[in-house]
């Protein structure tokens, strides 16, 4: 099975985000890649598949902006 991995373009287009936003995102894809693998090799309809992803993906979402927003430095910078 192939692994998950990252683009250029989407490297280069993170590579300033913190490292901690970075953890999240990856843990997130290591987790969805598979798992929208599996799903789609079980024959569901691509909607459910997706769907699924999504609603996991939101997680990892909520988990970033926690982290980010608990980073007053960061607060800051978007203010100004």
């Amino acid at each position: 099975m192939e692994q998950p991995r990252v683009s250029r373009k989407l490297h280069d287009r993170v590579e300033g985000l913190p490292a901690a936003v970075r953890d999240i995102a990856w843990k997130g894809q290591l987790r969805m890649c598979p798992r929208y693998r599996r799903l789609a090799a079980a024959g569901k309809p691509k909607v459910v598949v997706t769907t699924a992803i999504a609603r996991e993906m939101v997680g990892f979402i909520w988990a970033i902006a926690r982290t980010v927003a608990a980073d007053p430095a960061r607060a800051a910078v978007r203010a100004a």
